[in-house]
């Protein structure tokens, strides 16, 4: 035989994944939770921070979802790490980072759920291949492939309060390559957000309308390398209850990624993504009996612009990762403010860019029993071009601030141990340190929630964080899992909307404040302590399965002013999530309790939103091989979710008991 086909039946044969490098083996060291696609179809609202609830500790700012929260609430975090409304874990999809450029917060509206094929949590920081930002953890999203979706499938859902919900989704697979194309679109006439006690003549329902598309191509160019093309858009419309709340969000990414999956593996990604905002707010009257506009956020641009390059060796029991990142981040707030008999009597201009670049490593060996795990990054951060403009209407210029550039660099570490004494037992024992650069919106940004105000702070630090963990891994049987981590994190010079006063009073940065509300500006605290734990369970016994997440977390504030000892803002205690389903071919039904426990709204926890306990269901019964019908039912019971307490004392709630029926096409 010739020595040349004798190397080419050597080859193996290549499959084209549309996925990134193959997660790390050193990833055992550390406290994991991964959704399949079966579990992300079956939530009840079909919304991927529903989704997301799956995994007990994290969460968002406030309790509300993207059909009625403000887009700028909608940071997410882990293990009690919250405090303010920015994104303390790093959110990526298909390898690109997901959170808003200026502001922090997340799209969800920009996620179809039927568009994604995986979802991986990995809580805890100090994630040096996943990019800077890890404070808390990493959430990967990955998308779907022909392998997880029909030719042709589709759903169209009606439900409560005249809400519509209708997806569809196309894959065309060829020879060395496939296609996707999705769409969505969803609209409500909304609840009321205030709760009935408190609900005056101005206050009424919170429509909204949201829309997103996303086509995406994999196409293998060489023997053993894929071209990854991404295009995806979203649009989003809000209104919060009253007039002059409206808001609205629109967006747009591309990406692209080459990976090579042979005996070298490397990975080379570029990424532009596009964001604009907008959003006005209103003083309440007495009574709440009337509104009043004070302030238009007209604009607020916003481009983030990145790439990375890696490569992956591997050495029989060595794994190696080794790379680079770069990402930029540009963005501005153009306000009308100072209202006078409805009409603006001032414009504000507020922003600049964010820069940070770094080299990264990973290894991991496998060592008789044991896996020995270690990655680290260094980064240099660059804040520059922050600039504060305010004027008169008239002309007259009022502010003109040009901030001084600072520079800095940055550790990034994780070190973690995996001990299999037995197949079904691993022991693990991790640590590591993050950071997280303020956001252009902490810097830069001041804000109101109703009568609140909060200022920005220009001097804002990076945010560091020192953690360690030690969790224990069981697996006694075929599909059952069960896993309990303890762990324990100092996160340093914490981001807070510290409470300076109280009005009626003009207070800079914000201006007026009235008596219904406080003044509050972002700050540095020295420290925020948490220690806590994590249960997580899964298992299937024929057409049973479940699921349980638990998270405990005692969090405290350690500072010299006025919040020592105090629970940050918006961290509960306890979280949980358990479901329980029945699944025969495609007939399912599947039943979800949550429960988070009461939470204060405010630093100073003085406003104490209440404990919820909530309960969801998810029937399909196919009718043909390619209909079913679908029944799915949000907090069954009508359990009041308070997500906000204004300083006057009125409570906002979340989405109440919502029905839907609907169908779904396609296998």
């Amino acid at each position: 035989m010739w020595p040349g086909v004798a190397a080419a039946q050597d080859v193996p044969e290549i499959v084209v994944t549309g996925r990134g490098l193959a997660d790390a083996p050193g990833d055992r060291a550390f406290d994991i939770v991964t959704l399949e696609r079966d579990r992300i179809l079956s939530s009840a609202s079909g919304r991927v921070e529903d989704v997301l609830r799956d995994v007990a500790g994290l969460q968002q700012f406030r309790r509300s979802d993207s059909r009625s929260a403000n887009p700028t609430s909608q940071g997410i975090t882990l293990r009690g790490l919250g405090g303010n409304a920015s994104s303390r874990a790093l959110l990526l999809l298909d390898g690109v980072p997901q959170a808003d450029p200026f502001g922090g917060w997340v799209a969800f509206p920009a996620y179809a759920t039927d568009r994604l094929g995986r979802v991986r949590v990995t809580r805890g920081g100090g994630s040096g291949v996943a990019g800077p930002g890890a404070l808390a953890g990493t959430i990967e999203l990955d998308s779907a492939t022909p392998a997880d979706l029909a030719p042709l499938s589709g759903s169209l859902a009606y439900g409560s309060r005249a809400s519509v919900d209708a997806r569809a989704t196309a894959a065309l697979t060829r020879s060395g390559g496939f296609a996707t194309l999705s769409g969505a679109y969803a609209r409500g006439d909304g609840f009321l957000p205030i709760v009935a006690e408190d609900r005056g003549p101005a206050d009424r329902a919170a429509p909204f309308e949201q829309a997103s598309a996303a086509a995406r191509a994999v196409l293998q160019v060489a023997a053993a390398t894929e071209l990854q093309a991404n295009v995806s858009a979203f649009t989003d419309r809000r209104d919060r209850g009253l007039d002059f709340t409206d808001n609205r969000s629109e967006g747009a990414d591309a990406s692209v990624r080459l990976v090579g999956r042979g005996p070298l593996g490397w990975s080379l990604l570029g990424y532009l993504q596009t964001r604009a905002f907008a959003s006005r707010f209103a003083s309440v009257g007495t009574g709440r009996a009337s509104t009043t506009l004070t302030l238009d956020q007209y604009n607020v641009p916003a481009t983030g612009i990145g790439g990375r390059a890696e490569i992956a060796p591997n050495w029989g029991a060595v794994s190696l990762r080794l790379g680079g990142d770069l990402r930029i981040v540009t963005g501005e707030t153009q306000e009308l403010y100072t209202y006078v008999a409805g009409n603006p009597t001032r414009r504000r201009v507020a922003g600049g860019r964010n820069t940070t670049g770094g080299l990264f490593a990973d290894t991991s060996a496998a060592v008789g029993d044991l896996l020995l795990t270690a990655s680290g990054r260094i980064d240099r951060w660059a804040i520059a071009d922050g600039r504060l403009q305010e004027a008169a209407l008239t002309g007259a210029t009022l502010t003109d601030q040009r901030f001084v550039d600072r520079r800095g660099w940055e550790l990034t570490g994780r070190a973690g141990v995996a001990w299999t004494p037995d197949p079904a037992v691993t022991l693990r024992m991790a640590g590591y340190r993050g950071w997280r650069l303020p956001t252009l919106n902490e810097l830069y940004r001041p804000f109101r929630v109703g009568a609140d105000a909060t200022a920005a702070n220009a001097a804002l630090a990076p945010e560091t964080l020192w953690g360690g963990e030690a969790g224990v891994e069981l697996q006694p049987a075929s599909g059952i899992r069960l896993a309990a981590t303890a762990f324990a994190n100092d996160l340093r010079h914490a981001i807070a909307n510290v409470t300076v006063g109280s009005g009626p009073g003009n207070f800079p940065g914000v201006g007026f404040v009235s008596a219904a509300g406080v003044f509050r500006r972002r700050a540095n605290l020295d420290h925020v302590r948490v220690r806590g734990a994590e249960v997580d369970a899964s298992g299937r016994w024929g057409a049973i399965e479940a699921r349980l997440s638990y998270a405990y977390t005692y969090a405290r504030v350690r500072d010299a002013g006025a919040l020592d000892g105090l629970r940050p803002a918006q961290t509960p205690a306890h979280s949980a999530s358990a479901t329980l389903g029945w699944r025969a071919d495609r007939w399912q039904a599947a039943a979800t309790v949550r429960h988070v426990a009461g939470q204060f709204e405010d630093d100073a926890n003085q406003r104490l939103l209440a404990a919820a306990t909530t309960l969801d269901l998810v029937a399909t019964l196919p009718m043909t091989r390619w209909l079913a019908f679908e029944a799915r039912a949000e907090n069954v019971t009508d359990t009041r979710i308070e997500t906000a307490i204004s300083g006057d004392g009125v409570v906002e709630r979340a989405t109440p008991r919502t029905l839907w029926l609907g169908v779904r096409l396609g296998g």
